[in-house]
């Protein structure tokens, strides 16, 4: 499955819960389309102590959400965007902003 999502890009939330939350990809599923995104999809796990935490509790992470639900947001205007391919003269293809024409890394 191809995303056009890659890891450390700046997304917005645009579905589900945690709409209009923004924050940076931590992690990227590919076979199943799902992103951690940081600070977003906060999910409480009850853990028991063992060795290595000797408390336990309550642990609240980071839950993947789906692909569909995040748009990467443009540097230059600042707003959540589709993403086009773009080719370069060498050959290169990269990621362009579909609203302003910025090259987003």
């Amino acid at each position: 499955m191809s995303l056009h999502i890659k890891k450390n890009d700046k997304v917005k939330v645009i579905a589900g819960k945690d709409r209009g939350k923004i924050g940076k990809v931590l992690k990227i599923s590919g076979k199943d389309g799902r992103v951690l995104v940081e600070n977003v999809n906060i999910m409480k796990r009850h853990s028991k102590p063992t060795a290595r935490n000797k408390q336990g509790g309550i642990v609240e992470k980071e839950a993947p959400i789906h692909n569909s639900n995040i748009m990467v947001m443009c540097g230059k205007c600042v707003k959540p965007t589709r993403i086009r391919i773009r080719s370069l003269e060498d050959g290169k293809k990269m990621r362009v902003c579909a609203k302003c024409d910025e090259i987003i890394e």
